[in-house]
C-alpha cells in the first residue's frame, strides 16, 4: 500500500511538473491525441463552443460556471482584453438567459503586473455581473497568490457583494480563511486543491487533505451562505449528503459543482436525486495546463487519456 501511494504521489507530481513545461505544451498542443482529450474536459476554443455546453448541462437540470482558460498575462493590454471578454460573456449569458455564473483567474486580469491592476479590472467585471443580475466566482491559484486574491476579494464584496472565493482544503491556512469567509457571509467554493506545494504551506498527504476537506465542510455547512462542495469523490458526496441533512440543510442552501467531462454518470444521478450540481465549464486555446491539472487529480482521467492514445495508434496506419 505505501508503495502504490508513493507511485501516486510521483505520478501526480510529475503530471503537475508537466504541466508547467512549455516545450511539452506546444507539442502536446498540435497533436489529434492531446486535442481529441482537450474536447473531453474543455467545451471548446470559443466563447460560443462553451455556450453550447453550457445549454447542454441547463437541459439536463444543472447550472453551470464558465471559466476562460488563461493564466499569467504578461501585459496590461492582455489582461484588458481578458476583462473585456469576460464582461462580453457575462451579457450574451444574460441576453440567452442561461443558468451560468462567471469564474475568473486573476493572474488573467494582470495580477503578476500589480494588485490595482488586477483589483480595478476584476471589480469592472463583477459590476457587470450584478448589471446582469449574476455571479463571479474568483478562482484560487497557486498558494503564492493565496492571501492577495483573499484581500482583493473581499475588497469587491464589500461594495459588490456578488462576488465569492475559492478555498483549497490542502492548504494550512484554510480554517482561518473559512471561518473569516463565514463571517463576511462570502460564499465559497471548497475544493481540494490542484497545484503542486510545498509541506510548508499545505498537507503532504492525501488523507489529511480529505479529512480536512470534511472538517471544512462542517464549518461552511453550520455558518456559511450558499457554500458550493467541488469534488467527484463519491465518499466525501456521501458524508457532504448526510452532514447537511443531518444539519438540517436543505438542498437549496448549498450546491455540489463538478467539472465538465468528469464523471457525467455521477453528475446526472445525484440531478436526479434532487441535488443541485453546478458544471465547471471550460473554453479558450489555453487548455493544457488546465488538463494536465485535471489528469493529475484523478486516475480514472489518467486512464481515459491512455485509453484515446491506445486507440488512435491502432487505428493509424504504418509509416513507409
Amino acid at each position: 500500500a505505501d508503495s502504490t501511494a508513493v507511485g501516486g504521489v510521483l505520478l501526480r507530481e510529475g503530471l503537475l511538473y508537466l504541466s508547467r513545461n512549455q516545450g511539452i505544451q506546444k507539442a502536446a498542443t498540435r497533436t489529434p491525441v492531446g486535442q481529441k482529450l482537450a474536447r473531453r474536459f474543455v467545451a471548446g476554443e470559443t466563447l460560443d463552443d462553451a455556450l453550447t455546453a453550457i445549454r447542454s448541462v441547463n437541459a439536463e437540470g444543472m447550472t453551470a460556471t464558465l471559466d476562460e482558460l488563461g493564466e499569467n498575462v504578461r501585459s496590461y493590454q492582455e489582461a484588458g482584453r481578458t476583462a473585456d471578454s469576460y464582461c462580453r460573456a457575462l451579457s450574451t449569458m444574460a441576453g440567452e438567459q442561461l443558468d451560468s455564473n462567471l469564474s475568473i483567474k486573476l493572474t488573467q486580469l494582470g495580477l503578476d503586473l500589480g494588485p490595482d491592476i488586477a483589483r480595478t479590472l476584476a471589480a469592472k467585471v463583477v459590476s457587470t455581473a450584478q448589471s446582469c443580475s449574476n455571479f463571479v466566482r474568483v478562482d484560487m491559484e497557486g498558494s503564492p497568490y493565496t492571501a492577495i486574491t483573499l484581500d482583493i476579494v473581499r475588497e469587491i464584496f464589500a461594495s459588490t457583494p456578488c462576488v465569492g472565493a475559492v478555498i483549497q482544503s490542502y492548504l494550512y491556512r484554510s480554517q482561518d480563511d473559512v471561518r473569516d469567509l463565514n463571517r463576511l457571509g462570502m460564499r465559497v467554493r471548497l475544493v481540494k486543491g490542484a497545484y503542486l506545494e510545498p509541506a510548508t504551506v499545505a498537507f503532504p498527504q492525501k488523507t489529511e487533505v480529505d479529512d480536512n476537506y470534511r472538517h471544512l465542510a462542517e464549518m461552511l455547512l453550520a455558518e456559511g451562505v450558499y457554500p458550493a462542495f467541488a469534488t467527484h469523490d463519491e465518499a466525501m458526496i456521501s458524508f457532504i449528503r448526510t452532514r447537511a441533512a443531518a444539519m438540517g440543510r436543505s438542498n437549496e442552501e448549498w450546491e455540489f459543482q463538478m467539472l465538465y467531462g468528469v464523471r457525467r454518470d455521477l453528475q446526472r444521478s445525484l440531478v436526479r436525486e434532487g441535488y443541485r450540481l453546478r458544471v465547471y465549464i471550460p473554453f479558450g486555446s489555453h487548455w493544457y495546463p488546465y488538463l494536465m491539472r485535471r489528469l493529475a487529480e484523478r486516475p480514472g482521467n489518467l486512464l481515459f487519456f491512455l485509453g484515446n492514445v491506445a486507440r488512435e495508434a491502432r487505428s493509424t496506419p504504418p509509416s513507409g
